[in-house]
């Protein structure tokens, strides 16, 4: 017993925090969520909004609440899902911190407002980041990597491309983000045709949308089912 209490007074504290890596489609771009750091570490740097748990929160809590005081955006209403846990001793400056880092997306989301401890929030392009333009706090750059690369893997497999959607979208609309996440162009009857042979990917409103050009688009609403019985894969489209 004496030797375990040694041990236990001579470990190192930590802290646990969350991070949100949070998505949306505008203007054809994927975009991610920033904030500009207001104090040290970091002062002045890009980086993914979040920040420490309290005693008190649920991890879910937390990044919600983290979400709305440092970019005043009602994460409620959003995709949200643990990403990972990254505890690099290295991580951060300040001493050992072991972070949660959540996923979330959602449908042309608002320009946000910086508050708390960011000077300001803002949306950045994903492609801009990757091609190093831009060189995030932290070790925000692998989460950021680790998030997207799971958004990519979940597109084959379940419904996750309409939470970039609104409650009703045509194809076009549906397939314009598998495009942009994938970074490739999709043929635009083949996707119709695999997509609507899933069952219970979508759901038809028996609306339809007139476009600026071209014949109108029938509408359509998620489906009863999250995971796909027929992948989309990202190399020749979905299967089966």
């Amino acid at each position: 017993m004496d030797d375990w209490l040694k041990e236990s007074n001579e470990v190192e504290p930590s802290w646990l925090t969350v991070d949100l890596a949070i998505f949306t489609v505008r203007g054809d771009q994927l975009m991610v969520l920033l904030v500009e750091r207001g104090v040290e570490p970091f002062l002045g740097c890009p980086a993914l909004p979040g920040g420490y748990v309290q005693k008190d929160e649920t991890l879910r809590r937390g990044a919600l609440r983290e979400l709305w005081e440092e970019a005043g955006i009602d994460g409620s209403r959003l995709h949200l899902e643990q990403l990972g846990a990254y505890a690099d001793p290295g991580r951060d400056p300040r001493g050992r911190v072991v972070t949660v880092a959540f996923l979330a997306l959602g449908p042309d989301l608002p320009v946000p407002v910086g508050g708390t401890d960011a000077e300001r929030a803002y949306w950045a392009p994903v492609r801009e980041l990757f091609e190093g333009e831009v060189e995030l706090a932290f070790d925000h750059a692998v989460i950021l990597a680790d998030a997207l690369e799971e958004i990519r893997r979940k597109l084959e497999y379940t419904a996750v491309a309409t939470a970039f959607c609104g409650e009703e979208f045509t194809l076009s609309e549906l397939r314009a983000v598998y495009e942009v996440i994938w970074g490739q162009a999709l043929d635009p009857s083949n996707f119709r045709r695999k997509v609507l042979r899933t069952t219970g990917f979508l759901e038809p409103t028996g609306k339809q949308r007139l476009p600026p050009t071209g014949r109108p688009a029938a509408v359509y609403r998620r489906g009863s089912s999250w995971l796909l019985s027929l992948p989309l894969l990202r190399t020749g489209g979905p299967t089966g």
